[in-house]
């Protein structure tokens, strides 16, 4: 297996760093079920911010307010909200765990607690159910697993999982959907304690950080999306939605670096903006964030800056932001919140901006004798250099982090895109993963697909994948390096290769290099 990751760190950090890569996983197995569903979010919240009492348009008919014929309109956001968000969330879910077998009955379990819960939304109880009601089916199937003769295969497969849904169906409508709610209702109360104790900016604490290190997702899609489409149903919008969809902090850390930093992140600071602003792809900005740790201070006081503003102006977002995108914020905003979520953004980043720009000044005169303050050299240096130094490659971002000498940097590197490469596996199958599959790792492939395609070289794919969905037929897998030892778990065969950035790293010329010398 060739690597481009560094030396092995000491006990501690390796306990440090597989608690990280356990709690990526389970945020990304609750990305998982939500991401895909985000087109229902986002029908949903249009519906929300239209056809509601309080919209743009109101409709009872469709908003479920007032009568038609005498009878009370249901409309369509709380059947929305109510059933099909929490089954389409539980049967994705139980796919993940056995494909669709195990997605139909854990929809079932789900739906008893939907039923049991008697209104409260149940975007965390599918969560659980569906994958677990797919385990058990999966458990179940195995007891017997060669053992049915033949032309009984279609009744017991049949009729096992419609017992086995009988009766996880009963479990969550008497048992678990009690459960379910009192947690809801007690992580409700939390957030209305902290919104009515004018706390809530201290969430930023936990969330810019955990986005940076990529946790955030256990967070935002196992609470926030519960609580805030809990919160839509009461008054119409959520102010959880934007804790950390803002992309107000990020816009400012990279304001800084193209007003004050150095070298190679200054100069593709400019056109990391226009992916992390526009197009929603936060990851972008966060190597910028890693090589100097000092800006999480930037990140968390820009994050409470624009939660403070959208707690003083009420405002908040119909439905997700996703991904955080400022089109996809303005999007989502309600009717009479406009002013405090535009607020938020610019406020939070012009903090963020302030803030890393005070510590990138600080930092100026090492930046620059570390870097050489020379752009055209440091690119040719890079060149000169390849296949060596993965730190100083990934985008020039880790200043005097760089392995001392030669020696350490070729072994860092594992001879990925060196001229003289050779591996033991031709390579046919090179994967982009990120933490949802979509983002980020979507970029780093389009980008090296390009590249591959102006090189002339055919008989080699260029894809981007979740990591959870590696499935050990891949040759060669780029990850950001904060991911990359979830991806060696998933397939330690392949080759492996850290970056800094998907937008623009050095390690690309390597890999083409590779892949024309085969």
């Amino acid at each position: 297996m060739t690597t481009s990751s560094v030396a092995a760190p000491d006990a501690p950090a390796k306990s440090r760093g597989g608690a990280r890569v356990a709690v990526q996983k389970f945020g990304t197995f609750l990305s998982g079920m939500v991401m895909p569903n985000i087109a229902i979010f986002i029908a949903w919240g249009l519906i929300t911010a239209f056809f509601i009492e309080t919209g743009w348009t109101p409709v009872g008919v469709l908003g479920g307010f007032g009568e038609t014929d005498g009878v009370a309109n249901i409309g369509l956001v709380g059947p929305i909200l109510t059933y099909l968000i929490p089954l389409a969330i539980a049967f994705q879910g139980g796919r993940m765990i056995y494909e669709t077998r195990g997605a139909v009955v854990g929809s079932i379990m789900a739906m008893g607690v939907i039923i049991g819960a008697n209104g409260t939304i149940m975007i965390l109880g599918a969560m659980i159910c569906g994958p677990l009601g797919a385990y058990l089916i999966k458990q179940i199937d195995k007891i017997w697993d060669g053992k049915i003769k033949p032309g009984f295969e279609m009744l017991v497969n049949n009729y096992a999982a419609g017992i086995l849904g009988f009766a996880l169906a009963l479990v969550g409508f008497f048992w678990l959907a009690p459960l379910f709610k009192l947690i809801a209702e007690g992580l409700g109360a939390a957030v209305k304690f902290l919104v009515d104790s004018s706390l809530l900016p201290l969430a930023s604490v936990i969330i810019e950080p955990a986005k940076v290190f990529f946790l955030n997702n256990a967070i935002n899609h196992g609470v926030l999306d519960q609580l805030g489409a809990q919160q839509v149903q009461e008054s119409g919008k959520s102010i959880l939605f934007l804790l950390e969809a803002n992309p107000g902090p990020g816009l400012g850390i990279l304001l800084a670096f193209t007003f004050f930093g150095v070298g190679i992140a200054r100069s593709t600071a400019p056109g990391a903006i226009l992916i992390q602003f526009f197009g929603g792809i936060h990851e972008i900005y966060f190597p910028y964030v890693l090589q100097k740790p000092v800006l999480f201070l930037a990140v968390i006081l820009g994050g409470a800056t624009g939660v403070a503003m959208n707690v003083a102006f009420q405002s908040g977002l119909v439905a997700p932001a996703s991904p955080g995108s400022i089109i996809a914020v303005l999007t989502a905003t309600a009717k009479d919140s406009y002013v405090g979520v535009i607020l938020s953004v610019v406020l939070s980043a012009a903090v963020s901006f302030a803030v890393a720009s005070f510590f990138l000044l600080a930092s100026r005169k090492r930046d620059l004798a570390n870097n050489g303050g020379d752009m055209s050299a440091a690119m040719a240096k890079l060149q000169a250099n390849k296949g060596r130094d993965v730190n100083a490659a990934t985008s020039g971002l880790l200043g005097n982090n760089s392995p001392a000498n030669e020696e350490e940097a070729e072994a860092s590197l594992g001879g990925v895109g060196s001229a003289s490469t050779t591996t033991a596996t031709r390579v046919e199958n090179v994967v982009f993963a990120c933490d949802a599959g979509m983002g980020s790792s979507a970029m780093g492939a389009s980008v090296l697909r390009n590249k591959v395609k102006k090189a002339g070289i055919e008989g080699v794919t260029v894809v981007n994948k979740a990591i959870a969905n590696l499935d050990g037929t891949e040759d060669l897998i780029i990850t950001q390096e904060e991911l990359t030892d979830r991806a060696k778990q998933k397939n330690p065969g392949a080759q492996h290769v850290s970056v800094g950035n998907f937008m623009n790293a050095p390690q690309y010329d390597q890999v083409v290099e590779q892949l024309k010398n085969q």
